[in-house]
């Protein structure tokens, strides 16, 4: 064994010793091995396939009795085949039962029986700054860093997604896609879905990790215990938008290609200064606003800033997951 993987190992170490007195009655080999690993294969015509890539590799988390895993959704979106790896080498297909846009999760189920025993849910919404926590990656303890819940706060993504109340923790996993994050008791409270500069809110930057809280996974998990299925929610107008923030501006970076917005002629560099005739003034004051005029297939009507002069645009909203190439059976 090399002296770097020795290295990697014995940090390893010492980040589980540092996390078990806060979880001394939990069996520590049983969350690291819940902890499995993903590889997804996404046909080159998908819609995220230039985005996100035609082959995508995360983590995966065995909940639910051990018949579910559960998962950072842009993993497997619009994927063909998906394969899980356990630490003690095993490789089974898995199912996909489900993406829900709204809250970034998505559900597989094993092909056969994973015989591993699932981590149990906590409670994120009981999580506080500060906090004691493990966060693990498929690979056993060289996967296993322990840190601290740094901030909870809004996340608004240029993908047209928000959070409420997303967890933040610190130091960053480096393969933090679908990345279990465990309370001190060895519970789950998140899944990890993205790399930020900014864990901390306010004062100088601290890298970190934006996970999902878990709370949200509760009724999509119910719905696949009763009907098999996580059925697409359609409650929300899509514009095919993808905006950023700069100097206090909504500035639109690009947009879907044959989505609503470049249909009704939004171009990359446009600023969005108002919605409905509502000033707007963060990406997450948008998404609200854009939501709050009804079902997909609203009209959306937007001000606009082009070349020093104003533009009234009016977006005829579509559905997401019509835009994307999902399994006809979702």
């Amino acid at each position: 064994m090399s002296p770097r993987r020795n290295s990697a190992i014995a940090g390893a170490l010492v980040a589980l010793l540092a996390w078990l007195p806060a979880a001394a009655q939990v069996n520590v080999d049983d969350r690291l091995n819940a902890v499995v690993a993903i590889e997804a294969e996404i046909p080159s015509d998908a819609r995220t396939a230039r985005t996100l890539g035609t082959e995508r590799a995360g983590n995966g988390v065995v909940i639910a009795d051990g018949e579910l895993v559960l998962t950072i959704g842009y993993l497997v979106l619009e994927a063909y085949s998906v394969l899980l790896r356990t630490n003690d080498g095993r490789a089974l297909p898995a199912e996909i039962l489900g993406y829900d846009y709204d809250t970034g999760f998505g559900l597989l189920r094993p092909a056969a029986p994973l015989k591993l025993t699932p981590i149990p849910f906590g409670r994120s919404a009981d999580v506080a700054e500060g906090a004691p926590v493990l966060i693990v990656g498929s690979g056993g303890a060289a996967q296993a860093i322990a840190g601290q819940v740094t901030s909870r706060r809004e996340f608004a993504g240029y993908w047209e997604y928000l959070l409420d109340n997303a967890l933040y923790a610190s130091p960053p996993h480096p393969n933090w896609g679908g990345t279990a994050l465990l309370d001190g008791d060895g519970a789950l409270i998140g899944i990890g879905s993205l790399f930020v500069p900014d864990a901390r809110h306010g004062g100088r930057p601290l890298p970190g990790n934006m996970f999902v809280p878990i709370d949200l996974a509760l009724p999509l998990i119910d719905e696949v215990r009763r009907t098999g299925k996580l059925t697409p929610k359609r409650a929300r107008p899509w514009l095919g938008m993808y905006s950023v923030e700069s100097r206090g501006r909504v500035v639109v970076a690009r947009v879907a290609e044959g989505g609503p917005a470049a249909k009704a002629g939004i171009a990359a560099g446009d600023v969005v200064t108002a919605v409905a005739g509502a000033r707007v003034a963060s990406i997450a004051d948008m998404y609200r606003r854009i939501w709050s005029l009804g079902q997909p297939g609203a009209a959306v009507p937007l001000s606009l800033a082009r070349d020093g002069a104003t533009r009234q645009l009016t977006v005829r909203s579509g559905d997401r997951y019509d835009y994307l190439k999902l399994d006809p059976t979702f």
